[in-house]
């Protein structure tokens, strides 16, 4: 996702308002999937230097340094492709909820470029009422008002705990509920991933092909879900699941094991952007060896993510060993999770 910038070639990354080199204001254009150093064009108006025949403004958010992306062009929309899926944002006016917003909307501008690259279903409230996606920022009511709020999804609406943004606060629950990995990137994919298997599972009429990989999802959720807070995982989880909350119902199996599919394939798109390559010096097989120069966004089938993902994942654990940090990736693929990982690049590729 590194892209250069397009007056002084100077790398930058996604988030990025403006490039540290020559201080153009930078921009993402969702359309064309460009980040773009941008010149005044008069008014509210910007002309990306990457696409000069695009002018545009910037979605409204950025003037509370929660966006950088541009509305496109002839809109009349106030805000981006991705802002408009917004419902309950947090008081702008208090500096710790503004700042909890603006890292809440990093991961999910970086999950809407991932929904984006693969052109999925992308309907707001307003053109479907009843399943539109819509994000709900919340923050916990003081303690005699009522119960904390909890991140889910209900039909299309995804609510999310403003408290995940509080680094301290996440461990803490991380911790507390014996979880390898939480981030609010996986929030959302997770989360976006109960949306999508009623958009292009359930609607789509590929029940049967999902129940023959994730089981059955008439299975009562909320006796499945006190069932697994009341005795855990089975013991062999590692073995059919990706994480040990998948193995709660057919629906928990499906998110957690879409958002890791997301999870590998824009951490591979990474490596790639950076021509990352994998040479262990110890006598190991090819199987340990890996050159990264491939969009997995593209890729016909599962099989070369997975073989570029061992080797680099492998890599990275190590060096964070090394920085004494907990594993990038702290998970076991078994081979009928790569089957899971595979029905959902099928189904999100459109070959199902």
């Amino acid at each position: 996702m590194p892209r250069g910038c397009q007056s002084c070639s100077n790398v930058l990354y996604f988030e990025n308002r403006s490039c540290e080199q020559c201080g153009h204001t930078l921009a993402y254009l969702p359309e064309t999937g460009t980040l773009s150093a941008l010149e005044p064009a008069g008014g509210d108006t910007w002309t990306p230097l990457a696409v000069p025949d695009r002018p545009s403004r910037f979605c409204a958010n950025a003037g509370y340094e929660a966006c950088n992306w541009l509305v496109p062009p002839g809109s009349d929309q106030e805000f981006c492709l991705a802002c408009r899926h917004n419902g309950t944002i947090p008081n702008a006016s208090d500096p710790p909820q503004l700042l909890a917003w603006q890292q809440i909307e990093v991961a999910k501008h970086r999950l809407f470029y991932q929904l984006l690259r693969w052109d999925l279903p992308l309907k707001t409230r307003a053109e479907d009422p009843e399943h539109g996606l819509l994000f709900d920022f919340l923050s916990d009511p003081p303690e005699t008002q009522g119960p904390k709020v909890l991140t889910g999804h209900d039909d299309g609406l995804v609510t999310i705990a403003l408290v995940e943004a509080d680094d301290v606060e996440r461990e803490k629950r991380r911790k507390s509920m014996g979880e390898p990995y939480r981030t609010l990137i996986g929030h959302f994919r997770h989360e976006v991933g109960h949306h999508y298997w009623d958009v292009i599972v359930r609607d789509r009429g590929k029940l049967d092909a999902c129940r023959a990989v994730f089981g059955d999802d008439r299975e009562d959720y909320a006796e499945a879900l006190k069932r697994h807070h009341a005795n855990g995982a089975p013991a062999d989880w590692q073995e059919r699941y990706v994480s040990a909350y998948a193995t709660t119902h057919a629906w928990e199996d499906f998110a957690e094991t879409w958002a890791h599919y997301l999870h590998i394939v824009d951490t591979l798109e990474m490596a790639s952007a950076f021509g990352l390559q994998v040479r262990p010096c110890v006598k190991a097989s090819a199987a340990m060896s890996a050159t990264i120069d491939f969009d997995p966004y593209t890729a016909e089938t599962i099989e070369p993510i997975m073989a570029a993902w061992f080797p680099f994942v492998f890599a990275m654990n190590g060096v964070n060993r090394a920085m004494g940090n907990r594993d990038l990736y702290p998970f076991v693929l078994a081979p009928p999770v790569i089957a899971k990982l595979s029905f959902i690049h099928d189904l999100i590729r459109r070959r199902l």
